[in-house]
């Protein structure tokens, strides 16, 4: 892995994350703890250090480790563990766009496309952020990213999926947007085109106003209109577009009521230094229970307690 490639590609994180720089750090102190516990096939110590270290400071670890052991860390790691908590560990040492990236892999590969997961990363990621994902993929896996994506999809869900990838910012009047998307609804199925071409170019503020306004003339909110007026994958993409720009931690804390390990850690993983705080309080909100709580019905063992690491606390 060339961690200078990514250093040159960082996303740019907020503060509202659960997981932060670690004080004091010294890397080859935590090697020397990681060697030990790898031999010892100690999950608990390796749990306790990868959960507490920002991802800058794994970044340093997996550099200091091969420096002082001439060994990967990751191998080690995958002959020291098995199972959830090795799958967690492992992502948590991924630079963020190398994690955001082979999520978007793992969703088309095999029989069979995560259109929903797609769907997360398209939506909730702007524009810059998905042409660093992009880079970073074609980086990785040596295949372009909107080839595989037009590969995987079809139709006007393949239109949809397109145009996030390349999403943009463009002004435009309010009024005229809610216009323009209310005189696709007089038919009995509405114009896919203009709902595309509105919803991937505009600022997400202004498209909030949009959809908005629009719920406001229609006497009907946009989930139900969108339930209506649209069938399959584009409905879904719609949907989802629609809820990450009224209210993406709500989207995000509804993805994590998902009983499969593999939605949940991927979203808190990649949302761990970025806005889990904003999704915990949406996902309290939502379920009436805290995600720390949650956590413990769902998980056991050295994989609960990795997962409540990167949650932090009960709210």
């Amino acid at each position: 892995m060339d961690t200078d490639y990514f250093k040159s590609h960082e996303m740019s994180w907020g503060t509202l994350g659960t997981v932060r720089p670690f004080p004091n750090f010294h890397p080859d102190r935590d090697v020397m703890e990681i060697q030990s516990a790898l031999e010892r096939k100690d999950a608990v110590t390796l749990v306790r250090i990868l959960t507490n270290r920002n991802n800058d400071q794994r970044q340093e670890i997996v550099k200091t480790f091969k420096e002082i052991t001439q060994k990967d860390l990751q191998a080690g790691l995958k002959k020291a563990l098995s199972g959830e908590v090795e799958t967690l560990l492992l992502e948590l040492l991924m630079p963020p766009l190398e994690f955001e990236a082979n999520r978007l892999q793992q969703a088309m590969v095999g029989l069979g496309t995560d259109e929903e997961t797609l769907l997360e990363i398209l939506c909730t990621r702007t524009g810059k952020q998905l042409q660093d994902i992009a880079a970073a993929y074609s980086y990785l896996h040596k295949k372009d990213l909107e080839k595989e994506l037009k590969g995987e999809t079809s139709g006007d869900f393949s239109k949809l999926v397109l145009a996030l990838l390349h999403k943009e910012s463009v002004s435009a009047p309010v009024e005229r947007d809610i216009e323009s998307l209310s005189a696709t609804l007089n038919g009995k199925k509405a114009d896919v085109g203009p709902w595309i071409q509105i919803l991937t170019s505009r600022y997400p503020e202004h498209l909030d106003k949009v959809l908005m306004g629009l719920e406001l003339q229609c006497g009907q909110v946009v989930n139900e209109v969108l339930e209506k007026k649209f069938t399959g994958d584009v409905r879904l993409g719609l949907k989802v577009l629609a809820q990450c720009i009224q209210n993406p931690n709500a989207y995000l804390a509804k993805r994590l009521t998902s009983t499969k390990a593999a939605i949940v850690q991927g979203v808190m993983v990649a949302h761990s230094e970025e806005d889990l705080l904003c999704i915990r309080a949406a996902y309290l909100k939502l379920t009436g229970t805290s995600l720390y709580t949650a956590l413990q019905k769902q998980f056991k063992g050295d994989h609960l307690q990795a997962l409540l690491a990167i949650c932090r606390a009960e709210d």
